[in-house]
């Protein structure tokens, strides 16, 4: 189905989230830069919101994501008690503009809080940013999830949830730190229809240590048993350097550059053979599902939450370490809670990292984000193209793209190097991109 080029996967790439990626962000950007981003914010501008909950009832080895262990009541009391004063600041800078169209609540895990706890979070920003038939989103642990939290859910009208699943394989499991029975993932998803979830995902991972193309076919089997809405299924990113708690996992076991693309492809034929659609590079969705249905049309975006039908460009994260996005500039919190803290208790927004995209930033952004999403981009105002056309000749050469004028197409086989053909166009990338992870 693909062929496998080495050569064009070799170097480490961003996925891609946004352009500039987060690499590129510095600490020239302040409290002004997020006040005056909301200040000139129209009135009917559609906005989506994203706030974090950096804390998890138990930590995985492999996890990325800025969290910690919910092992002490007063110091998520402490959090939320802050993250509620955040909503109203940015709630009152807005003074009504914007519309929100989506609020998503991510970690760590959403749900290492109280189930009442999340409620009064969800009525609090429904209210402070006068939400009217807001599409409401969670990312949960299996672990832990019972019957509380499913009447939360059904309380507080979400419909799309993710579960994080990674493996099925009790062996590797224990291998990433991320021991979960099935019966318990299961119960989840049975809870969450019946609490009125109409779009389950299932975050899934190949390139773990230890795991052959059995061991994944039969997670890809048991989770298609359970039919989820949407898969992800993510390469297995090992940054130690990056990430210490990575260590506890035995690199020498971690699939090659050549099985990793066997698994990926497996996957690929597994899930679209089952009916599903593919949805970018590593998402699949039942053909019903708003997801598809992007990607079908056309309108499929890419942002910090990764593939979305969302079509918003304004993005604003609230919690620690979260991500905001502006056209004309992207925006993330401080990563240490007690700076986090400092800010808000000082009436002042947490922004510490970030970007002021230039206008050529914007052009190459779209560009990034239309080769990923749709598998094409006019390049006609890209600069140095010249030099782009280049760099993209090795692909080319080997079927895996074609020009017409300017519009650059990507053949069905290019799926695996969506990734590594977008970096072509990336003007910050140097040759020593080590903190990036497998193209595949």
């Amino acid at each position: 189905m693909w062929t496998y080029h080495p050569d064009l996967l070799a170097r480490p790439v961003p996925r891609y989230t946004s352009y500039p990626t987060a690499a590129e962000f510095d600490d020239m950007v302040s409290h002004d830069d997020l006040a005056s981003a909301l200040d000139v914010l129209p009135a009917d501008e559609p906005i989506s919101l994203y706030l974090h909950i950096p804390y998890c009832h138990a930590i995985c080895w492999y996890c990325g994501c800025n969290t910690g262990a919910a092992n002490r009541t007063a110091r998520l009391d402490a959090y939320l008690a802050r993250l509620h004063q955040e909503i109203a600041m940015v709630a009152a800078r807005l003074a009504g503009r914007g519309r929100v169209g989506r609020i998503a609540f991510g970690g760590g895990s959403p749900n290492a809080v109280s189930a009442k706890a999340f409620v009064a979070l969800v009525d609090h920003a429904v209210t402070a940013f006068r939400c009217e038939g807001t599409a409401l989103s969670v990312e949960l642990d299996p672990r832990g999830f019972g019957p509380d939290w499913a009447s939360a859910i059904a309380d507080t009208g979400v419909t799309r949830a993710s579960l994080g699943v990674q493996t099925f394989d009790p062996r590797l499991q224990t291998a990433i730190g991320r021991v979960q029975p099935e019966a318990d993932i299961r119960r989840a998803t049975d809870l969450l229809r019946n609490a009125g979830v109409e779009s389950i995902n299932f975050d899934l991972m190949y390139g773990l240590p230890g795991q052959d193309d059995a061991s994944l076919s039969a997670t890809l089997d048991t989770a298609l048993s359970l039919a989820p809405d949407r898969m992800a299924v993510f390469g297995y990113a090992h940054v130690p350097n990056l990430i210490p708690r990575q260590r506890r996992i035995n690199a020498s076991a971690l699939p090659g550059a050549a099985a990793r693309f066997k698994q990926a492809m497996l996957a690929h034929r597994q899930l679209t053979m089952a009916g599903y659609k593919t949805v970018g590079f590593d998402h699949f969705a039942l053909p019903g599902d708003g997801l598809a249905r992007a990607a079908t049309n056309g309108t499929l975006r890419r942002n910090f939450q990764g593939f979305t039908e969302d079509k918003a460009d304004v993005l604003i994260g609230m919690g620690v370490s979260a991500i905001g996005q502006f056209p004309n500039r992207l925006l993330q919190n401080d990563k240490n809670p007690g700076q986090w803290h400092s800010a808000i208790g000082s009436s002042r927004f947490a922004t510490a990292r970030g970007i002021r995209r230039t206008v050529q930033d914007r052009v190459r952004g779209r560009a990034i984000e239309a080769i990923l999403c749709r598998g094409a981009a006019d390049l006609g105002d890209v600069p140095e193209l010249e030099r782009v056309r280049s760099r993209l000749r090795r692909f080319e050469d080997v079927g895996l793209l074609w020009w017409r004028g300017t519009r650059l197409e990507l053949a069905a086989e290019a799926l695996p190097y969506a990734r590594a053909i977008a970096t072509t166009l990336d003007s910050y990338r140097a040759e020593n991109a080590a903190q990036f992870s497998h193209a595949v």
